[in-house]
């Protein structure tokens, strides 16, 4: 197996990135896939496998930062993994069975939803407290409460679960079919539909992320070991830089999520999805 330094370059983006990713609860994945196959021309197998690998080491790094601040439901990420793991590995067997095209586009067109619900939920919230009609709201009683390591209080209640266990299926599945999705439809059932906290729903969405990442990972590296040498070489020569940078980069996320407003977070996650599903709708048109 033949290093090269030829990809220097991707440390520092791949910093930018994962802190991104980490900051905003968005797969790292959604960048890169599209990055190794439209910027550096690789193979479809390779840039998602890749992309799994690196993101795989990003949210690890991120988890990390984020087990620390108290900020993750375990008992709601054990009901979503229940369903994200199976449909994962399930996902492995069914992705040559699916053109990438159609895969691409039906989850483009998702991630362009998913942004305008976003951005809707927050345009809501904003209306409803001009209005002060939140003041119920604040009466209610949740079902969860988190108490974070700095004393901060997150109370909510987990709307709709059975929708949010079908979320994490398809997630699942296209997590290990195009190495995006799940932590996009998570904060799509959680931000936009159940009002959890932006903080808890990141810490939380991250943890399922990372448990359903070794799993479709393993399969992908399984693969590459069966394969073309060459595909594997190309693969750790990527990888040699991508995993540090993203390593990072999930330390610095977390760091700069502490300090963003909840409603700023939420509409930069709604503007992030919009831009990232016609930037793949417009990569999808290039492969027809």
């Amino acid at each position: 197996m033949e290093l090269s330094f030829e990809y220097w370059f991707l440390f520092p983006i791949s910093m930018l990135i994962a802190t991104i990713a980490m900051a905003s609860g968005i797969g790292g994945a959604v960048f890169f896939s599209p990055l190794f196959m439209l910027a550096l021309r690789l193979d479809a197998k390779i840039a998602i496998g890749t992309a799994l690998i690196t993101e795989l080491s990003g949210f690890s790094s991120g988890l990390i930062a984020y087990i620390k601040t108290r900020l993750i439901d375990y008992k709601l990420a054990r009901n979503l993994l229940m369903f994200s793991v199976p449909f994962a590995i399930l996902g492995l067997f069914l992705a040559d069975f699916f053109p990438d095209v159609i895969l691409k586009t039906v989850f483009a067109v998702g991630l362009i939803f998913i942004g305008l619900q976003l951005f809707t939920s927050w345009r809501k919230e904003e209306r409803e407290k001009l209005v002060k009609a939140n003041e119920e709201e604040l009466k209610e009683e949740h079902e969860s409460c988190l108490i974070d390591n700095q004393g901060n209080e997150y109370r909510y209640t987990i709307c709709n679960q059975n929708m949010g266990k079908v979320f994490a299926a398809i997630g699942g599945a296209f997590v290990s079919m195009i190495s995006v999705g799940l932590a996009e439809l998570q904060e799509y059932q959680l931000v936009a539909r159940c009002k959890v906290p932006t903080p808890v729903a990141i810490a939380t969405s991250i943890f399922v992320v990372v448990i359903t990442l070794v799993v479709a990972s393993i399969g992908h590296i399984y693969e590459f070991a069966q394969g073309n040498i060459s595909n594997l070489t190309e693969v750790v020569n990527l990888a040699i830089f991508t995993v540090p940078g993203v390593i990072l980069g999930g330390q610095i996320g977390p760091r700069v999520q502490k300090w963003l407003p909840d409603d700023k977070t939420k509409i930069s996650i709604s503007i992030l999805f919009l831009l990232i599903g016609v930037f793949m709708l417009i990569t999808v048109s290039d492969l027809l």
